[in-house]
C-alpha cells in the first residue's frame, strides 16, 4: 500500500480550488504517458503532474492513501520514481512534492485530465496548467 503525507497547506489548496471532490492522479511527467505535458528522457523522474478527472482512470489505479481522504491515485510505472517518506507541501506558491531521499519537484503543476485528452486526440499539445 502506497501512503502520501500531505501538508495542511496543501490540503488547503485542493479545497479552495474545488479539487479535494475530484480524482487526483499523481503521474511522472515524462513525454510518454497518457496525459504527459511535458518532460522526455533527460527529466524522467523529475517532473510531475496532479491530473484532474471526475471519475476514476483504471490506468492510473494504485491509492495514495492519506489522512485528508483525497481521492489521490499513481500507476505502477509511476510508482518507481516514489519513494518511502512521499509528501507533497504548498509553499511559496508552489506544490512541491519529496520523499525521505530528496526533494522530487518543487513546481507540481495541476491539469484538467478531458481537457488534455481531447487536446491529445486532435494532434494538439497544449499546456493545460490549471494552477
Amino acid at each position: 500500500m502506497a501512503k502520501i503525507q500531505l501538508s495542511p497547506a496543501f490540503v488547503a489548496l485542493m479545497r479552495r480550488k474545488g479539487l479535494d471532490k475530484k480524482t487526483l492522479l499523481l503521474i511522472t511527467d515524462d513525454g510518454g504517458g497518457k496525459y504527459s505535458l511535458q518532460g522526455g528522457a533527460c527529466s524522467i523522474g523529475t517532473k510531475f503532474t496532479l491530473i484532474v478527472r471526475a471519475a476514476p482512470d483504471p490506468d492510473y489505479s494504485v491509492p495514495l492513501v492519506n489522512s485528508a481522504g483525497l481521492a489521490l491515485f499513481t500507476s505502477d510505472y509511476d510508482l518507481i520514481f516514489l519513494g518511502p517518506g512521499l509528501a507533497m507541501d504548498f509553499a511559496a506558491g508552489a506544490i512541491q512534492i519529496k520523499d525521505d531521499a530528496h526533494l522530487l519537484d518543487s513546481g507540481v503543476r495541476i491539469a484538467d485530465g478531458e481537457a488534455v485528452l481531447a487536446a491529445f486526440d486532435q494532434g494538439v499539445m497544449i499546456d493545460g496548467t490549471t494552477c
